[in-house]
């Protein structure tokens, strides 16, 4: 896969707990293409957690090469990592993890806050984003005056700010009924046409059905690797 962003070959990973020694990744390779929509599956010890927290530099690993838009980094350190993450990675996590006195534009400008962007251009790029999930108008509220949905796109819009090389999604609906679900699946449905990698982490098979591809982890190891031939596609408006 030429156009890889992500390439991942041979990574493993193993924790010491205790006499045991937990191999969580036995070996895996991996590419996804850049403007892939992509799923990771797996139940509980599969290993998918490790591997989300590996494609995020949150961990590196034990053995193996992990490759992210043309830079090894696989073996740099944690400052180094930071900074990769900051400029490589948007993170969406199940739960929203938003500044509850703080309003939708003040949250989605936290990153470019510590990353020392001036505060016109702050301003500028946190509207950008908002717009980009459908909350041009609601930017001046605070989390309490959205919706569930709402403050997960607030999220969104947060991970996006940087414009990063991938979006990251871990468990994003696991906080919201079903048809807010499917609001929030519209909105990584339409980053995606936009040109944006996603990278879904789920258990379930509903919200996994809207990626163009779908891997299935087991015991450490990839044990499934589809393309999804007719993609789950929502025409439900943004609220």
């Amino acid at each position: 896969m030429s156009d890889a962003i992500i390439r991942l070959t041979g990574i493993t990973r193993e924790y010491q707990m205790g006499t045991e020694c937990v191999r969580a990744l036995r070996g895996v390779d991996l590419a996804i293409a850049r403007n892939e929509y992509v799923a990771i599956m797996g139940p509980s010890g599969s290993g998918k957690s490790t591997m989300m927290n590996m494609l995020g530099c949150l961990d590196t690993p034990s053995g193996g090469e992990y490759w992210l838009n043309g830079q090894e980094v696989s073996r740099l350190v944690d400052d180094d990592l930071a900074r990769i993450r900051n400029r490589e990675i948007g993170f969406v996590f199940q739960t929203f993890n938003l500044l509850p006195r703080a309003s939708a534009l003040a949250n989605v400008e936290l990153p470019l806050v510590y990353a020392g962007v001036p505060t016109k251009e702050r301003h500028r790029r946190a509207e950008a984003a908002l717009t980009r999930v459908g909350l041009g108008d609601r930017m001046d509220h605070r989390p309490n005056e959205l919706s569930g949905g709402q403050r997960q796109r607030v999220a969104i819009a947060r991970a996006l700010v940087n414009e990063p090389s991938i979006l990251l999604a871990d468990e994003p609906t696991g906080n919201l009924d079903s048809a807010t679900s499917v609001e929030i699946m519209r909105v990584f449905q339409s980053l995606h046409e936009q040109g944006q990698t996603v990278i879904l982490v789920t258990h379930e098979p509903d919200i996994a059905e809207h990626a163009h591809r779908v891997i299935v982890l087991r015991d450490g190891m990839v044990e499934s690797d589809v393309r999804n031939a007719h993609p789950v596609r929502t025409t439900v408006a943004a609220a």
